[in-house]
């Protein structure tokens, strides 16, 4: 476990070095984003296609294939409703499900007092998922309940 979270560590030094690095290039400074560690089935085609949504928006994913994720989802405290396909963590919030990258970065400059964001069940078209996009929401979960926090038809916010 340790080695673990010393390649994490190291792997989140190296995408902030990076970016520091691309400053000459871009003219600025641009913040890395945080890693964020999916917990999933080695089998599962969405969640790779959910961690693939993630590291186009810029993210850096650190990939755990878990044989059993139940006992992840207990471990971290998933509320049971909330449950879906995989689970995340990421600079202090869990994400459980397909959850936009656009709402991932919505919490990080809100930082509101949560534990984190999930997206129940497996909607239709939302990001590494197959077929016609439908609507959704993304709900902030506390650890006393949870609320709608963003409403997505595929990876796109809408009112």
């Amino acid at each position: 476990m340790a080695d673990d979270t010393r390649r994490l560590a190291r792997r989140s030094v190296l995408v902030s070095i990076g970016a520091v690095a691309l400053a000459p290039v871009t003219g600025r400074v641009v913040a890395a984003e945080p890693l964020v560690t999916v917990h999933k089935d080695p089998n599962c085609g969405c969640c790779s296609g959910w961690v693939q949504h993630l590291r186009e928006a810029g993210f850096a994913v650190a990939v755990d294939d878990a044989s059993d994720l139940d006992a992840v989802r207990r471990r971290l405290g998933i509320p049971p409703e909330l449950r879906a396909c995989h689970t995340a963590e990421m600079d202090g919030y869990l994400l459980e499900g397909h959850v936009p990258a656009v709402a991932l970065r919505r919490l990080l400059a809100e930082r509101p007092k949560a534990r984190g964001l999930a997206v129940p069940g497996m909607p239709s078209g939302s990001p590494g998922m197959n077929g016609e996009p439908q609507p959704y929401t993304v709900m902030l979960f506390e650890a006393d309940g949870h609320r709608p926090f963003m409403r997505f038809v595929g990876d796109k916010p809408i009112a």
